[in-house]
């Protein structure tokens, strides 16, 4: 076991930008010396499972076993044999600054990291992250969790850590309301609440971030909002979404032309007007508000022409005068003062009072 093995390396402070790893060792030398001192067949099964040698193809037990002619559950003994003889040979004891490096370099990005962008900074093409693969693997300061129903794959090298974050997490997620969404900063600012304990050398948005990205359950949207990821604002899917997303932002109604400029503009998504217009025709979220203008649905606005909106307004406040009735239905509809009085004028569907209020019919 290595020393990095058995205590953790002194933090030097957390980088808030993540930079590509540079190491004083060369990952494939190292690897090369380390894959030396295993029995040879245990060293030909260590190449293709990790995908060490001219190929970067990473091969499964199966894959092996039947090119070699042997069960999967036999592979698996000899690459496991394979390890442990790496682990227990000279060339692995002075190997440990290497591996101190490596680790001291998980801790800068905060010590528990998603997989993808861990092997992404460690290597700058397949095959340097496979030689970065298979030293993880090797030395016990790191830890590789699985995928779950609620995390994606990550490696760690502080397990008491990664359990308070991953039950951080999930606090956080219970916390979320279903369907909206909450500012980065808010969100950062309520995962903090939950990181109780964290040491504070982690607590940037560099690393913050990284860690809200383990969960499967929490996401954010183009305009760094976040939410629950199955909440609308955050499960983009098209010119719909992108749509919604850009007149909340806007805050008030818009003109389904400009909802097409301000997609191109704040996603650099391609929306023609007459597409735009088609999908917030059918998209139940917005309502029709004016002439070619829409606003959504979740600010009070209910579909309907001039006339159902007076209609319901009589329903839920009685006889009102005229000023009263004009007042609240331009609450609802961005339309002219006289098409509102040509609507109540209509002795069809409504009437005038005796005290100068209206009714419905």
């Amino acid at each position: 076991m290595t020393k990095a093995a058995k205590t953790a390396p002194k933090k030097k402070g957390v980088a808030k930008t993540a930079s590509p790893a540079s190491f004083s060792f060369d990952s494939t030398a190292l690897v090369k010396k380390l894959l030396a001192t295993a029995p040879e067949r245990a060293r030909e099964v260590l190449v293709r499972r990790f995908g060490l040698g001219t190929s970067s193809t990473r091969e499964t037990l199966e894959a092996i076993g039947d090119r070699s002619g042997i069960t999967r559950e036999r592979v698996r003994q000899i690459e496991a044999a394979g390890l442990d003889a790496i682990r227990s040979s000279k060339a692995f004891d002075e190997s440990k600054k290497a591996f101190e490096e490596i680790a001291e370099y998980v801790h800068s990005l905060g010590a528990v990291i998603p997989e993808d962008e861990l092997f992404e900074l460690l290597g700058k093409d397949e095959k340097a992250r496979n030689r970065f693969r298979f030293l993880l693997m090797l030395d016990s300061a790191f830890f590789r969790e699985r995928e779950t129903n609620d995390f994606i794959a990550r490696w760690h090298v502080d397990r008491e850590m990664a359990k308070s974050i991953h039950d951080a997490l999930s606090r956080l997620y219970s916390s979320l309301p279903d369907d909206d969404v909450v500012p980065e900063g808010e969100m950062l600012d309520r995962f903090l609440e939950e990181l109780k304990g964290i040491n504070d050398a982690y607590k940037n948005e560099e690393v913050l971030k990284r860690w809200l990205s383990i969960s499967k359950h929490i996401g954010s949207n183009p305009l760094t909002e976040w939410g629950k990821a199955s909440a609308p604002a955050i499960r983009i899917k098209g010119i719909r979404d992108y749509a919604y997303l850009a007149i909340k932002r806007h805050g008030q109604p818009m003109h389904f032309a400009d909802v097409s400029k301000a997609i191109g503009s704040l996603f650099v998504k391609k929306a023609h007007i007459a597409t735009t217009h088609n999908e917030l025709i059918k998209d139940p979220r917005f309502v029709l508000v004016g002439r070619g203008l829409y606003a959504l649905t979740e600010w009070g606005y209910k579909p309907g022409v001039v006339r159902d909106v007076i209609r319901e307004t009589l329903e839920q406040n009685g006889p009102l005068k005229k000023e009263e009735i004009i007042k609240q239905v331009k609450e609802a509809r961005f339309v002219k003062d006289n098409t509102i009085l040509v609507n109540l004028n209509d002795s069809r569907y409504f009437k005038r009072t005796k005290d100068g209020r209206y009714t419905a019919v």
